[in-house]
């Protein structure tokens, strides 16, 4: 199975400039309960804004954190998969570079956005689906 079949579930995807301050783009996540954003410029995903780049740089800076834009603190660049890409091997990168959000890239440009927790719910959805098809079978033979 690949990544596109988890976007088809997936609403609109909520991006950011790198040119946004920091507070508005904090306030964005904390109003829709998301822990990230995507940072898009010219139409090209250019990093990725999450909780621990808040957690960093105000850890450096303190308060004064607030008065940067996106740009000066997001992770940059940005780890993107494409639709085509397998969910496990999503699953993989997810885990050896300790990061909870990718970008979905088709033709350099964002179509979507998922985390670890839409993979993790697909696979067991889809193990949950496979064990009761093979009991089943197993009742039925």
């Amino acid at each position: 199975m690949s990544i596109a079949a988890i976007l088809q579930g997936k609403g609109e995807v909520i991006s950011v400039r790198p040119t946004d301050s920091l507070l508005s783009v904090v306030q964005l996540l904390a109003d829709r309960r998301i822990g990230c954003v995507p940072v898009v410029e010219d139409g090209q995903v250019v990093g990725i804004f999450s909780e621990r780049d808040v957690v960093y740089r105000v850890a450096r800076d303190g308060a004064a954190a607030l008065d940067h834009n996106v740009g000066e603190v997001m992770t940059a660049p940005a780890i993107t998969i494409d639709h085509e890409t397998p969910v496990i091997h999503g699953l993989s990168l997810m885990t050896k570079r300790r990061i909870r959000h990718l970008p979905v890239v088709v033709d350099g440009a964002l179509v979507g956005m998922i985390s670890i927790g839409d993979l993790v719910k697909y696979r067991i959805d889809t193990i949950e689906s496979e064990a009761a098809a093979l009991r089943d079978y197993i009742q039925t033979a």
